[in-house]
Formats: C-alpha cells, sequence, structure tokens
C-alpha cells in the first residue's frame, strides 16, 4: 500500500466516506462510480428534513427516511459477503456491511444537519445523532433500532472502571478501518478470493506492523497462493510471537515436519 494512501487512512481530518472509497478503489482495483448514487440519497433526505425545524423529529424522521423509505433496514449477519463492502452493489441490493454503512448515515446525517459520530458502545460501532445538549439517539446502523437509557447503561456496564467517569468515545478513521478491512478479508478468504484477501491483510499490516495474527493470516494466503517459502516465514513469526496459542501450537508441529529444501520455491 502507498504511503499517501496510508496517510489519509491514519487522517482524522479526511472526510471518512471518501476514505472508504478510497480504500475500497485499492482493494477491488476499480475507481468508484456510486457517489451520483449517494448524491441522489442524500438529495432524498434532506427533502424529506429541510422543513423540520426542531432537531429531536427531524433526527426521528431521518431514521425513518433511511430505514423504512429506503429499505435500510436489514438483520444481523455472522458473516457479511464481499459485495456488501463494495458500495455500489451494496447500495443497490441494499445489504451493506455495519461499519461501511455506519460510515455512509453519518455522511448523510451530517449534510441533513443532524450532528452525527460514530461511537463505540460494547461490542459493535454505533451511531449517536447529538439533538441538544442533553438528548441524544443512538441506534444500531444495520436495523435502525435505537437503545434505551436502560439497554446503554448494560451495554456501558461491561467496561471496566468507575461507572461515572465511562463516557462514549467517538470511533478513529484508523479503527473504523480496521475493523471494516477485517471484515472483508475474513469474506475474501470465505468466497476463497485469496488474492484480494492478501491485499487486505497488506493494508492491515501497515496499519499495525508485524501483528502475529495478521502475519500468520499473510502465511495461509500466501500458501494457498503456492508462495510457501514466504509463508513458512509468517507462519515461524506467529509462532515465536504467540507460543502459547493453540493455532500456534499446531503449526510449530507442522512447521518441524517440513523441509524448506524439498519445497518448490516461487
Amino acid at each position: 500500500m502507498n504511503d499517501l494512501l496510508l496517510s489519509e487512512i491514519k487522517s482524522e481530518q479526511n472526510e471518512q466516506l471518501q476514505t472508504f472509497l478510497l480504500v475500497e478503489e485499492f482493494i477491488f482495483g476499480k475507481k468508484s462510480t456510486v457517489q451520483e448514487e449517494i448524491d441522489e440519497l442524500v438529495g432524498y433526505c434532506q427533502a424529506e428534513t429541510d422543513q423540520v425545524k426542531e432537531p429531536i423529529e427531524r433526527a426521528e424522521v431521518l431514521i425513518n427516511t433511511l430505514f423504512v423509505d429506503q429499505l435500510f433496514i436489514d438483520k444481523q449477519q455472522q458473516n457479511w459477503p464481499v459485495m456488501s463492502y463494495q458500495l455500489s452493489p451494496a447500495l443497490a441490493h441494499r445489504q451493506i456491511s455495519p461499519v461501511l454503512k455506519a460510515v455512509l448515515i453519518a455522511y448523510v446525517a451530517n449534510a441533513c444537519d443532524c450532528r452525527t459520530d460514530i461511537v463505540f458502545v460494547p461490542e459493535k460501532a454505533m451511531l449517536r445523532i447529538v439533538c441538544d445538549d442533553s438528548y441524544a439517539i443512538i441506534f444500531d446502523p444495520v436495523t435502525g433500532e435505537s437503545l434505551n437509557w436502560h439497554e446503554l447503561d448494560t451495554r456501558m456496564n461491561e467496561i471496566s472502571g468507575d461507572p461515572f467517569e465511562i463516557t462514549l468515545d467517538v470511533m478513529k478513521q484508523e479503527s473504523l478501518m480496521l475493523e471494516h478491512i477485517t471484515g472483508l478479508k475474513a469474506a475474501f478468504i470465505r468466497e476463497q478470493a485469496y488474492d484480494n484477501a492478501l491485499k487486505c491483510v497488506d493494508m492491515l499490516l501497515a496499519l499495525n506492523p508485524n501483528d502475529p495474527f495478521e502475519r500468520r493470516d499473510r502465511g495461509f494466503l500466501l500458501h494457498q497462493l503456492d508462495c510457501f517459502k514466504v509463508a513458512y516465514d509468517d507462519y515461524q513469526y506467529f509462532v515465536e510471537q504467540c507460543p502459547k496459542d493453540p493455532a500456534a501450537q499446531l503449526l510449530k508441529l507442522q512447521l518441524d515436519k517440513i523441509s524448506i529444501s524439498d519445497t518448490i520455491l516461487h
């Protein structure tokens, strides 16, 4: 991954949705043509909310417009398909992976004068529309369902520390991107698109160099692509860094039985 793209991901000054589209272009190898669809979605939502002056009512109208009128309502899934991480087909099929959907909705909401950010609520990224100094709506980007105060308190109790000092943290762009690319990598692996999964791993390693688990995954992908010598090095690194991990113990047994000199190198 080039240094310019890496700096775009790490920057907190850039518009999040546009950065996600740059990453999409890098991974899928073609320029996105989705901007017109995004502009149409923004225009539709603005038309529905422009005449609503009360912030709370405007937020409720926006959520209803997106999830009912625009069919954004969806079900939680354990595994999202590759298509759901690529915005144009994801929008066309109304099946958008959670982090990408959160970023898209935040973009639309802010364009509609609804002050919106993405916050971490254990164990997921959720959207928060700040209506005034004392009231905000926090909702799931997949289902559109909002949390009441009791549900929020229950979730926040999972965080250790003084309950009076625990606050909702706005998720940084790099954290959102890590979660997004990790999910896309897993989707590529499930669909056996190992070349593209390898691009995801390379991006993740650029963001977190020498992460042993990403090195392990890169080893797996290179192994699938018959680049065993480099895969062996990554496997060995993982075994050395995480010797107590059950996967490392299994890999060590396999590596001990392999003679690199007997392996065809590429």
